[in-house]
C-alpha cells in the first residue's frame, strides 16, 4: 500500500471555517483528518499540499517514518505551522492504519484506558454572547442572569464542568468578550487590567457558580488578554468562586511560574505549545498544574509523548478541542490513550450545521463523551456536505 494523494477541503463553519485532510492510498483507503487554518493559522493548507510530494509512494503504515521525514524537512523552521502540517499528515494516516488493520486509533497505541471520557462544556456562554441565534440556533444571552441559567442548563444536561471567558456588559443592553489578546475590542496592545475587566471577570465566572450549584468545575480562559500582573488580580478576584482552573496562555515559563505560585487556584497552560520540546521548559519549572495539548496542533502520536513527559512530572493532561467534530473525536481517542488525563474540552454551542459534516457526530451521555470502537477514528468526513457550504 502506497500514499497516492492529498488534498485539503475547507467549508463554512459560521464565525469561522473548518479545515479538513484527506489522504488517499492505491489500493482505496481514505484517512481523514481534522486542522485549524481559520484561526491563527493562515496558509496552513497551502503548506500541507506543498509537503506532500514528500510522502507521495510512501507506505502509510510507516507513520513514526513519515513523520521524521517530515520534521527533518522542516526542522529549520521547527514547530508552528510546519508542526501544524505535520500533525493534520500523521493524523490522516492514524485513521489510513487503523481502517487497514481493522481497530480503533487507540487499540494501535497501548489500547483504551477508559471508554467513557468526562467533558467540560467549553465557550460556554462566549458564543451565546457573542453570536446571533440564526448561526448558533440557541438564544443570544445578554447579561449575567442569563449566564446563571446556561450554568443550570449544562448542570441539568449532565456536565460536571464548563469554561468561559471574561464577559463585560456592553452598555447597549448585552455583554461583550474581553479579547485584546486577539486583537479584539478595547485593551489591546497594551493588555493592562482595570477594575472593570477584574470585576467582569468575577462577575462572569460567579454567576457560573450560582447557576452551576457548588459542585460544577467552573473554568476561566483569559487566553492572551493580560500580562501576569493581571492575570494575577483576576485570580485572587476570584477566589470566592472556587475555579476548577484559570486558563492562561504565555510563552514565557517564568511568567506563568510567577503566577501558579500566586493564584489561589489550579493554572492550565500550553494549549499553545507545539512539541515536547515547547513543553520541556514549562514542566521542569512546574509551571502548570494541569498541561494543555492540542492534539490537532501536534499530532496523535506526538501529543502522546508530551502527556507521557507531562505524567513523570505528576501533571494531568486535557486536549485543547475547539474545532469541529472530527477533531473531537480525534482529541477522544488521545483521552481514551493516556492514563493521565484531567479533562477534554469540547463546544456544545457551535454554528447549527456543524453535525452535517461527520458521518457518526460524537455521542454525549451524561458528561461524558463515549469513546468511538469503529476502525481508524470511526468517523468519517462527508464530504458532500463539506463542499456544499464553502467558506464565505
Amino acid at each position: 500500500m502506497k500514499i497516492q494523494g492529498i488534498e485539503t477541503l475547507h467549508c463554512d463553519a459560521g464565525w469561522r471555517y473548518f479545515s479538513f485532510l484527506k489522504l488517499t492510498t492505491d489500493d482505496g483507503l481514505v484517512g481523514w483528518s481534522e486542522f485549524n487554518e481559520g484561526f491563527g493559522s493562515t496558509g496552513l493548507g497551502a503548506l500541507i499540499e506543498a509537503l506532500a510530494p514528500i510522502i507521495i509512494g510512501m507506505d502509510p503504515m510507516r507513520i513514526e517514518l513519515i513523520g521524521n521525514t517530515l520534521h527533518t524537512r522542516t526542522v529549520q523552521s521547527r514547530g508552528g505551522l510546519n508542526r501544524q502540517a505535520i500533525a493534520a499528515i500523521e493524523n490522516a494516516l492514524l485513521d489510513v492504519k487503523g481502517k487497514a488493520l481493522g481497530v480503533p486509533v487507540h487499540a494501535l497505541l497501548g489500547g483504551a484506558v477508559r471508554d467513557r471520557i468526562p467533558v467540560y462544556w467549553s465557550h460556554c456562554g462566549s458564543y451565546r454572547a457573542r453570536y446571533p441565534e440564526s448561526m448558533t440556533g440557541v438564544p443570544m444571552i445578554r447579561d449575567y442572569d442569563g449566564l446563571s441559567r446556561l450554568a443550570e442548563e449544562v448542570r441539568a444536561r449532565g456536565f460536571r464542568a464548563l469554561k468561559t471567558n471574561t464577559l463585560l456588559p456592553d452598555g447597549k443592553g448585552g455583554l461583550r468578550s474581553h479579547r485584546p489578546g486577539f486583537g479584539h475590542g478595547a485593551g489591546f496592545p497594551e493588555l493592562n487590567w482595570s477594575p472593570e475587566v477584574v470585576r467582569g471577570a468575577h462577575d462572569t465566572a460567579m454567576a457560573m457558580r450560582q447557576g452551576g450549584g457548588p459542585d460544577m468545575g467552573v473554568m476561566l480562559d483569559v487566553n492572551f488578554h493580560f500580562k501576569p500582573e493581571g492575570v494575577m488580580r483576576i485570580a485572587e478576584a476570584l477566589a470566592p468562586v472556587g475555579l476548577a482552573w484559570l486558563e492562561v496562555d504565555t510563552h514565557d515559563v517564568r511568567s506563568l511560574e510567577l503566577i501558579r505560585r500566586a493564584a489561589n487556584c489550579p493554572v492550565a497552560s500550553g494549549e499553545t505549545l507545539c512539541e515536547r520540546r515547547d513543553f520541556k521548559p514549562f514542566l521542569e519549572a512546574y509551571s502548570m498544574d494541569v498541561a494543555i495539548i492540542d492534539v490537532i496542533w501536534n499530532g496523535f502520536c506526538e501529543s502522546l509523548k508530551i502527556a507521557a513527559m507531562a505524567e513523570a512530572y505528576e501533571v494531568n493532561v486535557a486536549p485543547h478541542n475547539f474545532y469541529g467534530q472530527l477533531s473531537s473525536v480525534i482529541s477522544a481517542h488521545f483521552c481514551a490513550a493516556v492514563p493521565n488525563l484531567r479533562i477534554m474540552e469540547i463546544d456544545i454551542d457551535s454554528v447549527a450545521w456543524r453535525d452535517e459534516f461527520v458521518t457518526v457526530p460524537p455521542l454525549i451521555e451524561d458528561g461524558a463523551m463515549l469513546v468511538p470502537t469503529g476502525p481508524g477514528w470511526g468517523c468519517d468526513v462527508n464530504e458532500a456536505a463539506v463542499r456544499a457550504r464553502p467558506p464565505r
